[in-house]
């Protein structure tokens, strides 16, 4: 059975160095092995990536360093599994090493309707709504009820406006 809804997520980082430089080579060479086991993990519908197969040529903020990393999963718990219970645990774990720590909230989650493919500036717009409200059905992260409650309904959360991207 098809549902009617699945979960978007957004999350950056902030490189400690561009791409090319030795400090990155660990993070680089995982990054194929990560994005394929993300396609081939339970649950997962859509992520961004460019012809190289991945998103980390994209610079949707004006800092060349922020990554940004955008993706569509059936359900937060499948979400969840990969994020936290496969081989990218391994590489959340050595985070420090490639990236600096955020300050503020550097993942979002919201729902959206099956089929939805969620834009760059639909994705920013979510985080910086996090950001700046806290988490709402708007936008939330994986210790939010929202998450874990029934879906809500989508014709009542308004699209955020360009203006608060």
């Amino acid at each position: 059975m098809s549902r009617q809804f699945h979960l978007a997520q957004v999350n950056i980082a902030r490189a400690l160095a561009p791409m090319d430089d030795q400090v990155m080579a660990g993070f680089v060479a995982r990054l194929d092995d990560i994005n394929a086991l993300a396609e081939s993990s339970a649950g997962f519908v859509w992520r961004l990536k460019t012809d190289e197969g991945n998103a980390i040529s994209l610079r949707p903020y004006d800092d060349d360093r922020v990554l940004f990393n955008l993706s569509v999963w059936e359900t937060p718990a499948q979400l969840k599994q990969f994020v936290f219970r496969s081989a990218h645990a391994d590489v959340m774990r050595q985070r420090k090493s490639w990236f600096e720590r955020f300050g503020d909230a550097y993942y979002a989650l919201w729902w959206i309707e099956a089929g939805h493919i969620p834009s760059i500036d639909e994705a920013k717009a979510r985080l910086q709504h996090l950001q700046l409200h806290g988490e709402t059905a708007c936008a939330f992260s994986f210790s939010s009820p929202f998450a874990d409650s029934a879906l809500p309904d989508l014709a009542t959360i308004a699209p955020l406006s360009q203006s608060h991207g």
